[in-house]
C-alpha cells in the first residue's frame, strides 16, 4: 500500500477520505430532483456526516453526459443555501462548481475546497480565484462540456493522453499560484472516457503518481458499473443499485492507498475504508 497523500488545509485522518456528494439539481444521473429543495439537500448532507463523510461536496450543475447546463444565478440559488448551513456546523464543504462568481460565493459562505470538474478549462480566472483564497482545488481531466463530451472520448493511449493532459492542467494551477500541497487530480471517469477508458484508468492507476499530487477517484454509481452489471437482456443495473460495486473500488482503491474517494453511499464506504486500513496495518 502507498502512503496516503496529505493535502494541506484538509484532513489527515491518515486513511483513503471519503467524498460525500450532494447534488442539488433536478438532473443529476443518480439521485436527479431527490435533493433539489435546499432543506432536503442539507437533511441528506448531515445524514452523509453523520455516516462518516470526511468532506461533503455541494454541487447545483449536473455533468451527466448531455446535460444542460443551468443559469448562475440559478446554481447559486441551489448551492448557497446549502453550503452556508454545512459550513456553519463545522463540515468540511467542497464546492463543486466550474463558475468563478460560485465558487467566490461558496468560499464566501464558508466552503474549503474547489471541485473544479473542467480542472480550469471552462474558466481560468477560477484558479487565481483558489489561489487568492489559499485554498485546496481539485483539478480535473476534462475535454468539454456534458452536451458533447462522449464525442471526445477518443485516444490513442487514455492513461498516456490523460496523464499528458492533466499534467499540463496542473502546470497551469501552480502557475496561477496554487501550490502543489494543496492540488488534488481528478482522472474523470466518464467525462469523455468509454466505459472501457475507465476500467483501463483504474487498472493502470499507478501510471497517473508521475503527476505528483494527490488523487481523487469518483467512480461511485457510474454507467460503466450498471454496464459491467446489466440484466441478462442488456439493461444497465439502475444507478441506485450500483453501491456494492462502487464499495468494491474503493476497498481496491483504498488498498492502493489513493488520497480519496467521492460517493453517494457513504456508510458502505467508510466503513469500506476503515477495514481496509485496519487489514494493512501493521501491529
Amino acid at each position: 500500500m502507498q502512503p496516503i497523500p496529505c493535502v494541506t488545509g484538509l484532513p489527515t485522518p491518515g486513511r483513503t477520505l471519503v467524498m460525500g456528494v450532494v447534488n442539488v439539481t433536478p438532473d443529476s444521473f443518480s439521485d436527479g430532483g431527490e435533493f433539489l429543495e435546499p432543506d432536503a439537500a442539507i437533511r441528506h448532507a448531515f445524514e452523509l456526516l453523520a455516516e462518516g463523510a470526511d468532506i461533503i461536496d455541494v454541487g447545483g450543475e449536473s455533468t451527466r453526459p448531455g446535460a444542460v447546463r443551468p443559469t448562475t444565478s440559478v446554481e447559486l440559488q441551489r448551492v448557497l443555501p446549502v453550503v452556508g448551513a454545512l459550513a456553519e456546523a463545522g463540515a468540511v464543504v467542497s464546492i463543486d462548481t466550474m463558475r468563478p462568481v460560485v465558487a467566490a460565493a461558496a468560499i464566501d459562505a464558508g466552503a474549503r475546497l474547489v471541485n473544479d470538474v473542467s480542472g480550469g478549462r471552462a474558466e481560468p480566472d477560477l484558479l487565481r480565484l483558489v489561489a487568492e483564497a489559499g485554498l485546496p482545488y481539485i483539478c480535473m481531466h476534462w475535454r468539454g462540456h456534458s452536451a458533447d463530451m462522449q464525442s471526445k472520448a477518443v485516444y490513442a493511449d487514455v492513461v498516456s493522453d490523460v496523464v499528458a493532459e492533466l499534467d499540463a492542467q496542473l502546470e497551469a494551477c501552480v502557475a496561477a499560484g496554487i501550490p502543489a500541497d494543496r492540488l488534488i487530480a481528478d482522472p474523470g471517469l466518464g467525462f469523455a472516457k468509454t466505459g472501457d477508458h475507465n476500467w483501463t484508468l483504474l487498472q493502470r492507476l499507478d501510471e497517473l503518481e508521475v503527476l505528483g499530487v494527490a488523487l481523487l477517484i469518483g467512480a461511485s454509481r457510474k454507467r460503466f458499473l450498471g454496464t459491467l452489471l446489466a440484466a441478462p437482456d442488456g439493461t444497465p443495473r439502475p444507478a441506485q443499485e450500483r453501491d456494492d460495486a462502487s464499495a468494491a473500488l474503493t476497498a481496491l482503491l483504498a488498498e492502493r492507498g489513493v488520497w480519496g474517494v467521492r460517493v453517494h453511499a457513504v456508510r458502505a464506504n467508510r466503513d469500506t475504508v476503515d477495514t481496509v486500513a485496519r487489514f494493512v496495518q501493521r501491529d
